[in-house]
């Protein structure tokens, strides 16, 4: 019992460490900031794809000039 409780633990441990970005993709301030940098610096302007929710980061593309 013990042990089966002891590999649920870690199970729930490591999967919350597999978030794709820190934030759990939330798009907030420091995010959308990032994410636009970045999109600047390849020569593109961040916008919110087609019926993408704007609170979550990856419904934002790069698109290019």
């Amino acid at each position: 019992m013990t042990r089966w409780m002891l590999t649920l633990a870690i199970a729930a441990g490591l999967s919350a460490c597999a978030a794709s970005t820190p934030d759990g993709g939330v798009a907030n301030y420091d995010a959308l900031k990032a994410a636009r940098d970045k999109c600047a610096a390849q020569g593109g302007t961040l916008t919110l794809t087609d019926q993408g929710d704007a609170r979550r980061i990856d419904a934002y593309t790069c698109e290019r000039k």
